[in-house]
C-alpha cells in the first residue's frame, strides 16, 4: 500500500492547496486528489515540483507500507 503524507506536510508548513498550486504551477484539482489520497498515480515531475516547493524529500510525501497477508 502507498500512503501519501502530503496533507500532514502541508499542515506543518501551513500551506493550503491554492498556495501549493501557485508555488508549483500544478492544477489545484491534481493537488487536491493527492492531498486526499484519491489519486491512482503521480508523475515524477509533479513530485519534483512539490518537493521543491515544500523543501522536502520524496519519502516525506510518499511511504510504502507492506500489506500484511
Amino acid at each position: 500500500m502507498i500512503k501519501v503524507h502530503l496533507s500532514r506536510i502541508m499542515g506543518e508548513k501551513r500551506i493550503n492547496i491554492a498556495d501549493l498550486s501557485r508555488l508549483t504551477g500544478l492544477h489545484r484539482n491534481g493537488i487536491a486528489k493527492l492531498y486526499n489520497e484519491e489519486t491512482d498515480g503521480v508523475m515524477f515531475d509533479t513530485l519534483n515540483r512539490i518537493c521543491e516547493a515544500l523543501d522536502c524529500e520524496i519519502q516525506d510525501i510518499i511511504e510504502f507500507i507492506k500489506d500484511e497477508k
